[in-house]
């Protein structure tokens, strides 16, 4: 399986969009919650491009079982495959699901893969925390660079960079590509790069379910913020 997106390292949908929420030097995290209903909903769509699961009538189904060889995504598809058994989740199910070990993992890969490192600190010399401050930058780089092409540029996207589009437009992540002024244009083109027609209906049924998913679940969690 090939997760190449024209950069020097091989990464994930999910370890992309971890790329793209860590600050350079420090290691925070920004947009934290929805970064990670992002991460795993990306679980579900490299399943669904590998041919491993398939998503109808919002339900998502597995087709073949056999691991991928990359423990986030094979720890996925084994719980699907466990639950299918006893009865089929719902997209957003499944995502608020995997949510839960999404980000470890794909915080541990990204060390593994030496693009991130790992700092252990004290706050107030009290509380120990860990960041994740960039260890090579290449990999992000050229993913920002691709993903500007696409969305600021026109360039015709693959299917993988796509569905990364697809993600981080439902997750409303379009800041952690732009800021102002060029953020409401690029908001635009990124709802036309995601519900365009770049790959075929399987896939993009469910890089759809995805997003409406995450859709739902960010909208939600704003009204239970705002409420309490």
């Amino acid at each position: 399986m090939n997760f190449a997106l024209n950069t020097p390292v091989e990464t994930t949908l999910g370890e992309q969009l971890l790329l793209l929420s860590l600050d350079d030097e420090s290691g925070t995290e920004k947009e934290a919650m929805n970064v990670s209903y992002a991460i795993a909903a990306a679980s579900l769509v490299e399943l669904a491009l590998a041919g491993r699961v398939e998503v109808h009538d919002d339900q998502v189904t597995v087709r073949d079982a056999a691991p991928l060889g990359d423990p986030t995504l094979d720890g996925a598809l084994a719980d699907i495959s466990g639950e299918e058994r006893r009865k089929p989740r719902k997209t957003k199910e499944w995502i608020e699901h995997l949510r839960k070990g999404a980000v470890a993992g794909t915080t541990k890969s990204l060390v593994g893969k030496g693009l991130l490192r790992e700092e252990k600190k004290k706050v107030l010399g009290l509380f120990p925390v860990r960041r994740y401050p960039e260890a090579d930058g290449s990999a992000e780089s050229a993913l920002r660079q691709r993903l500007d092409e696409i969305v600021m540029r026109g360039a015709a996207p693959d299917e993988r960079t796509a569905s990364l589009v697809a993600l981080l437009h439902g997750a409303k992540l379009h800041g952690l590509l732009y800021s102002k002024p060029r953020l409401a244009t690029a908001r635009t083109n990124m709802e036309k790069v995601a519900h365009g027609r770049w790959a075929g209906p399987a896939v993009r049924q469910a890089v759809k379910a995805a997003e409406d998913a995450l859709t739902a679940i960010v909208v939600m969690t704003v009204v239970t913020t705002t409420v309490l």
